[in-house]
């Protein structure tokens, strides 16, 4: 385990539900700020950042999923610590030096913690937290920066996706599921793993249609819900009857396909039965496969106000809530074996009975 003068490596994630607000999206061009982003110190006095710095993946802040996760934890912590912040979209075609160039940026207005939503950000998170060390940095899905003021935020997404493959297996009337992932890369492959192997937990011999995107986040496998639609259209037309879906953005397309053709959609990272610009389509969506991306900016923002600043990796897991299954649409709850099968799976990975595969 590593160790730095100030804080050990951490696993804990915050339990408070964050709820993912779904926003206007106006005025969420390069620079905008969520608040204004007045320096303000907090009631025992120990942070005199100018608040939080939020720099968004692709697919940016309005894909009701992974953007959107971290957005509500931002939120969540200006108003809870009274703090302002900044976030900033990402634009098409970007290098890492457009990346450095914008985490630089947060960090010399005085931005307190600088947060990159994404692995893409680990190049950009490594160079420029080099070169501010008073600075805590903190990027989402990546571990490889290694820095006593970078916090790796990474998540168990395959125990999430394992209850996703159950719940698919159990609700499929078909025998038959299918999984669309934006890009072909090891974070998405964890997905589709813990999917797999959680559904042939529930029917060995079930069929699993399987389709990536694009081969680069570049290619807009993230980014993009047509390519999502004609995903699904294809795995729907081969038979599938439940589609799951690790795809950003590009994952409207697979759950309005899904709505469209009556099968079942399972979502990803944030509750997407929830998700208001999704509302017409939530009667076809199962449930989702959680990640607390909005928990780990929350905690990480505490840390720093609290003085205590988090570093080294921090994973979230089935069991400390970092990860999970949404159970929201009643239809879902109304299914009381795919619920309890589902129920049974987490018990089982919570106490080391059941190891989830990431490959």
């Amino acid at each position: 385990m590593r160790r730095n003068s100030r804080i050990s490596q951490r696993t804990r994630f915050s339990r408070a539900a964050v709820a993912v607000a779904v926003v206007a999206l106006a005025a969420a061009g390069c620079g905008k700020s969520s608040t204004d982003s007045k320096a303000t110190d907090t009631e025992s006095g120990t942070y005199s950042g100018k608040g939080i710095g939020l720099a968004y993946d692709i697919g940016g802040k309005g894909d009701q999923s992974f953007n959107d996760a971290a957005y509500a934890g931002l939120q969540k912590a200006e108003k809870e610590f009274k703090i302002g912040g900044q976030d900033i979209e990402p634009q098409d075609g970007e290098s890492d030096a457009d990346k450095v160039q914008r985490l630089t940026q947060l960090a010399q207005s005085g931005h307190n913690p600088v947060i990159g939503v994404g692995f893409v950000y680990g190049p950009a998170v490594k160079e420029v937290a080099a070169k501010f060390p008073n600075t805590t940095f903190g990027i989402i899905d990546d571990e490889t920066v290694q820095a006593k003021n970078v916090a790796d935020l990474v998540f168990h997404e395959e125990q999430a996706s394992y209850l996703a493959g159950v719940a698919a297996a159990k609700a499929s009337k078909k025998a038959h599921i299918g999984f669309i992932g934006g890009v072909d890369i090891p974070l998405i492959h964890k997905f589709e793993a813990g999917y797999v192997q959680g559904a042939k937990s529930v029917n060995p011999k079930i069929k699993i249609e399987s389709q990536y995107l694009t081969e680069t986040p570049q290619e807009g496998g993230f980014s993009s819900p047509d390519k999502g639609k004609d995903a699904a259209s294809g795995q729907i037309e081969a038979g599938a009857d439940v589609l799951y879906h690790a795809a950003g953005l590009s994952g409207q397309g697979v759950i309005t396909e899904a709505a469209a053709k009556k099968v079942w959609a399972i979502g990803v990272d944030s509750d997407q039965y929830s998700q208001s610009a999704l509302a017409a389509y939530k009667d076809y969506i199962l449930g989702s496969a959680l990640k607390n991306v909005g928990g780990a900016v929350y905690d990480l923002v505490k840390s720093v106000v609290d003085g205590k600043p988090l570093s080294g990796v921090v994973r979230g897991s089935l069991a400390n809530d970092g990860v999970g299954f949404a159970d929201t649409n009643p239809k879902y709850k109304a299914m009381t074996d795919v619920v309890a099968a589902v129920d049974k799976a987490k018990k089982a990975i919570i106490d080391g009975t059941v190891t989830v595969n990431t490959k």
